[in-house]
């Protein structure tokens, strides 16, 4: 401890006390400057960046629907059936279908007859964003999935650059846009084929479905070349 004596007539004590003094204005003062040209919490100005994002599904609704040939099934489900689900970062919903062939056979003359193809088509829709996709089931059985999305996916591959991390974020973290209620449909157009001898019927199709949400988790670090290190 200096006394007042001391910072008069001892040059050690002047110098320790200006420094300390120099410290306590000047660091205040640099990060008052870096956070003001920071972008945000994330603190990350333009640059060059990647994303490390993972997508993981959280089961919303399943079942199976037997679905009239010409006709339309459609079911509505809600995100407060899901624990947490403000904790989510839901940037997108997947509808899966999976169905087979429920054809009938009659006649004498159906050996070798293969069955007719038939049309599935799903829909999907939350908010503004919607999708439709068809699918078949040759041979018998068939798949297919309908993806809606409504975050820049295209960001979790490659370089970014001329972007700052907020303006990143921005683009990734959907806050509570993936909440609220989810519409699906499912519609059939069946084929019975046949011929001379045999005769078939073919009523509709019995469909699988499985809805999922889409959470992405992701971390932005600076994008750093190998070959300038």
């Amino acid at each position: 401890m200096y006394t007042m004596e001391d910072l008069k007539t001892n040059r050690d004590a002047q110098i320790t006390v200006f420094s300390i003094v120099f410290f306590l204005i000047a660091f205040p003062s640099y990060f008052a400057y870096a956070s003001s040209n920071a972008t945000g919490e994330l603190g990350g100005g333009v640059g060059d960046y990647q994303v490390n994002g993972e997508i993981s599904y959280v089961p919303l609704a399943s079942g199976s629907q037997y679905v009239n040939d010409g006709e339309t099934w459609e079911e509505s489900y809600f995100t407060d059936t899901i624990n947490n689900a403000d904790d989510l970062n839901i940037v997108g919903v997947r509808f899966s279908l999976t169905y087979n062939e429920d054809e009938a056979n009659g006649g004498i003359n159906c050996a070798g007859v293969q069955d007719a193809a038939d049309t599935i088509s799903g829909s999907m829709s939350h908010e503004e964003h919607s999708t439709s996709a068809d699918g078949q089931n040759n041979g018998g059985s068939g798949a297919h999935e309908i993806v809606v999305e409504w975050y820049n996916s295209s960001l979790l591959t490659g370089v970014i650059s001329d972007l700052s991390m907020k303006e990143i974020a921005d683009q990734l973290e959907m806050g509570e846009a993936g909440l609220g209620q989810y519409d699906a449909s499912i519609s059939v157009s069946a084929n019975a084929g046949g011929r001379i001898g045999c005769f078939k019927s073919d009523d509709g199709e019995e469909v699988q479905y499985v809805v999922e949400l889409m959470v992405l988790d992701y971390t932005i670090v600076p994008y750093i070349d190998v070959n300038d290190v």
